[in-house]
């Protein structure tokens, strides 16, 4: 698979530069995500899981034990929709 452009929604960018500020080892944990999720974005790291019910369609990767990356994929995109909580958005 080619490399996918990356995209994030408004929160989740907010998220992501919360982690860079408050957790350095989570903020290195998402940034393999994304750039494994880039080429691989159905295998690899942090349990990938398709979600279910209004999420369908979208996929998440465990961070911490609280916390979730929520994304999902096209043929040329990597959107970004959660990187704090468990599903919540």
């Amino acid at each position: 698979m080619t490399k996918l452009n990356l995209n994030f929604n408004y929160n989740a960018w907010n998220e992501y530069l919360e982690w860079k500020k408050e957790d350095k080892k989570t903020s290195q944990k998402i940034d393999n995500f994304i750039k494994e999720c880039q080429r691989h974005p159905f295998t690899g790291k942090g349990k990938p899981e398709p979600l279910k019910a209004n999420l369908s369609g979208a996929w998440s990767r465990q961070s911490n034990h609280k916390d979730r990356m929520v994304y999902s994929v096209t043929t040329t995109e990597l959107q970004i929709w959660q990187l704090k909580y468990h599903y919540s958005k």
